[in-house]
């Protein structure tokens, strides 16, 4: 029996983990090169240690006191300027435009001569009316004589009571046509005197609208121009119906409400006046009420249709407290405003009054004299700390100078 060879069964198998030892091998001296590159070339350097956070630090705000002062409370609103009284100053009488006495813009008192239209057919007119009354009279006074002797005939039984009778209707009725010619002439002076236009009012003249040498024709239309009552003026402006019943209550107490017109901008008064009347009737499709102010405008700073802002003091409020209108923020809970006290800002909730001219009352909540928070209120919160900046240095004319500002004080 031939002998075998026993050495390729004692001999090992290969292993078959080789391979994954090799590549975890592998994986790990590529982790360890990449970690000491980045340690040794693509680590940031090490930068100072990192400051305080500058938006978590005090906040920088000014301040004003809130203030004691008399308040006005004053109802706004957009008004028209209407002239008192327009008229338009036209013809009574047919015939040529003579002279035009006045200026176009001029200002011009009642009574004034205006124009004058050509008078000499009216004139002739007149002298017609008057020879026939010349007539008619002496008609009167010989039916009158011959009246006087029929009288004394029939007191002799001389003549019959009818004669006497149709002599006396005779007068009566010459009396009668006497009294229709002095109608007539009388309408004829009265004819005349229209031939000289004067003013029915004071006013402006307004562009004239005919030259002299025309024709004119009597209650033409557009007539020879306009005259508009510009002192006193009135300025037309609506209420909502709300207010309508402050309004009211103001305008009947001992004294009248004053009204202000300001100009387009709200930045110059133009002229000051008084609340002059309400209409009857609100008007449903807008739900406002027009009123109307009297302004005496004797510098005529008010011209018709001029545009205004109109500003109505309705009461005042002696010795309120108020605070800057931009200093109050309206939140979830209602009104407040961030007042200064030991260095921090305090929230304070507010019960608001009426605001006007950059103002608010301040009815609960706030006593005059505390340091309320007007800039630097985007940051704010409640505990926040502060510091105070002072107010810039500002021309004596400009509306934001004030006077020097009390310290706040600690509560």
């Amino acid at each position: 029996m031939p002998a075998t060879d026993d050495s390729s069964a004692l001999s090992p198998a290969p292993s078959s983990r080789s391979p994954w030892a090799r590549r975890i091998l592998w994986l790990g001296l590529l982790a360890g090169a990449a970690a000491l590159v980045w340690h040794v070339l693509l680590r940031p350097p090490k930068g100072p240690p990192p400051g305080p956070d500058p938006w978590s630090g005090a906040v920088p705000v000014r301040v004003e006191p809130a203030r004691s002062e008399d308040f006005t409370v004053q109802l706004r609103s957009i008004g028209t300027v209407m002239p008192f009284n327009t008229v338009t100053v036209r013809s009574r009488v047919d015939g040529q435009l003579a002279r035009v006495l006045v200026r176009e813009g001029q200002q011009v008192a009642r009574g004034q001569l205006l124009a004058e239209i050509d008078p000499a057919p009216l004139r002739v007119a007149l002298a017609q009316m008057q020879g026939q009354q010349q007539q008619n009279l002496a008609q009167l006074r010989n039916a009158e004589s011959e009246l006087a002797r029929y009288e004394q005939l029939f007191q002799r039984d001389a003549v019959a009571r009818q004669t006497l009778e149709r002599q006396g209707a005779l007068v009566q009725q010459l009396r009668g046509t006497l009294q229709i010619d002095q109608a007539q002439v009388d309408n004829a002076r009265l004819q005349l005197s229209y031939t000289r236009i004067t003013a029915p009012i004071a006013g402006r003249v307004g562009l004239r609208r005919v030259d002299a040498g025309n024709l004119v024709t009597a209650n033409d239309t557009n007539g020879l121009f306009t005259l508009t009552q510009t002192q006193p003026v009135a300025v037309l402006f609506n209420v909502p119906e709300p207010q309508v019943a402050e309004v009211r209550l103001a305008h009947a107490g001992k004294s009248t409400p004053v009204a202000e017109a300001w100009d387009r901008d709200n930045r110059q008064r133009l002229a000051a006046g008084r609340l002059d009347t309400l209409d009857n009737q609100i008007d449903a499709a807008t739900g406002t009420l027009k009123l109307k102010a009297r302004f005496e405008n004797s510098d005529d700073a008010l011209f018709p249709n001029q545009f205004v802002n109109l500003r109505l003091a309705l009461r005042a409020l002696p010795g309120a407290v108020t605070v800057a209108t931009d200093a109050v923020q309206f939140g979830s809970r209602g009104s407040y405003v961030y007042v200064v006290a030991d260095g921090k800002a305090k929230v304070r909730m507010l019960t608001l009054g009426p605001a006007g001219g950059g103002r608010t009352v301040v009815e609960k909540g706030l006593q005059a004299g505390e340091p309320v928070v007007l800039e630097g209120l985007d940051r704010l919160e409640d505990g926040r700390a502060v510091t105070l900046v002072e107010q810039p240095d500002l021309p004596a004319s400009s509306p934001l100078a004030t006077t020097e500002q009390p310290a706040p004080t600690a509560r």
